[in-house]
């Protein structure tokens, strides 16, 4: 496993994302959790121990799977990373009651890695918001050592982008970006609403702001 340094942590290139997990064979829908386990042993096996989930994953299943497969492992073996909802935040939720949910969901009494979900037009709004107070409440969790690095992931245009940083930038350890060798330079010729990762990571690099990848092949279509 080839790996990078990250302050403290040493991180393997790859991460293990729970988003698409495998399928029961009986057309229910529901995880495979038995072959998910598995999958975990394995890439534990090999060196690749973060793990990357997410509040509306798999209908909200996604974080109680992986809560439960990774309590077979010691906490300080695996980096588990997951993120917040603005859309649940601004139907009225606080975020201290979605991030304790979190917690027990996921079995843990810290995060490694904290993400605010897909910051773009839709939702920099609910994130921004000083009545919901999402991102002081984060940086609160921070300082007490419930959230070791916070960052963002985002799907949004440039302006957006730059917006949102110049706002939170300095609170930000790292962004998740989509990028992989056609989101590169064609995301826009795809997609008129997308930005392309050319210029999203050269922003992020601008003001020294590490960037994980999400989707190195495209959800698997590149493959």
């Amino acid at each position: 496993m080839i790996t990078r340094r990250f302050h403290d942590l040493t991180l393997p290139l790859l991460g293990f994302g729970a988003m698409r997990l495998p399928l029961l064979a009986d057309g229910s829908g529901r995880v495979d959790e038995a072959r998910t386990r598995d999958m975990v042993a394995y890439a534990m096996q090999h060196g690749l121990n973060y793990f990357d989930t997410a509040y509306p994953y798999h209908g909200g299943e996604s974080e109680r799977i992986m809560g439960r497969i990774l309590a077979d492992y010691p906490r300080e073996s695996f980096l588990l990373a997951t993120k917040f909802p603005s859309h649940v935040a601004a139907a009225g939720r606080t975020p201290a009651s979605i991030f304790e949910e979190q917690l027990e969901k996921c079995g843990v009494s810290y995060f490694d890695f904290y993400l605010l979900h897909n910051v773009c037009e839709t939702t920099t709004p609910a994130f921004c918001d000083p009545k919901l107070g999402i991102v002081d409440y984060l940086l609160e969790q921070r300082r007490l050592g419930r959230i070791r690095f916070l960052g963002f992931s985002s799907h949004g245009q440039m302006d957006n982008l730059r917006a949102f940083l110049d706002l939170y930038g300095k609170e930000m350890a790292f962004c998740q970006i989509q990028l992989n060798y056609l989101d590169w330079k064609y995301a826009k010729r795809i997609n008129p609403r997308n930005t392309d990762a050319e210029y999203l990571y050269g922003e992020l690099r601008k003001r020294n702001i590490p960037a994980v990848i999400m989707e190195p092949l495209l959800g698997g279509r590149l493959s």
